[in-house]
Formats: C-alpha cells, structure tokens, sequence
C-alpha cells in the first residue's frame, strides 16, 4: 500500500464519509497507527495545502474472517483513522480512478 505521506495511509471514501465530506466538510483518513493529532495536522496541512480546524482519532479493532473454507479464523490487525475538520469553504480534491480519471485523460489530449 502506499503511502499519501509519512503519517497519513490513505484517504477513506465510503457512503458514510461521502456525507461527512458535504455535509460536515469532514475528511477521514487511514492514519500510521502512532500518529499523534498534531502530527496528523500537520501533514493534512502540507499535502493538501488546506486549513484544519480540528481532528479526532480513533483505533479500529481488527476484522475476523475465514480461512478458505476452513473453519479456522483470524484477525487482522486493528488500525487507526483520524476525521479532519476543514475551514468552511475549504475541501480536498481526491484523485481520479477507474473510467472517470480514463474519460478526463482523453478529453485532455483533444
């Protein structure tokens, strides 16, 4: 997996996050499960070049799933997100993927 910088993992996009984001101007973010709040900060700041008003951390228990088709299970390992509150006006633009970042490549070389 790579990595946005050297504390925050990745960015979490699911139906949940979609309505902090427009609703809230909340971003939640896979974090390196030692970072601290100011440091989260920090790097949101620096990457995306936006305002953080406030971030809130919490530790995610690992899931349980099968082996195979196995009765045996195991866990995985428990992770950190943190959910950033931007200044009012202020949003992150995500990168493109799959067929939409596709349709805008090709419409930019016309």
């Amino acid at each position: 997996m790579s990595r946005i910088s050297s504390v925050l993992r990745r960015m979490i996009t699911t139906e949940k996050t979609a309505k902090l984001k427009e609703g809230e101007n909340k971003y939640v973010f896979e974090v390196v499960s030692g970072a601290s709040v100011g440091r989260i900060i920090q790097d949101v700041r620096a990457r995306y070049k936006v305002d953080v008003v406030d971030a809130k951390t919490a530790v995610m228990p690992g899931k349980k799933i099968r082996l195979f088709r196995t009765q045996r299970f195991i866990r995985l390992p428990k992770w950190k997100k943190a959910v950033v509150t931007l200044k009012e006006g202020q949003k992150i633009e995500e990168p493109k993927i799959g067929k939409a970042a596709n349709k805008d490549n090709r419409e930019a070389e016309k």
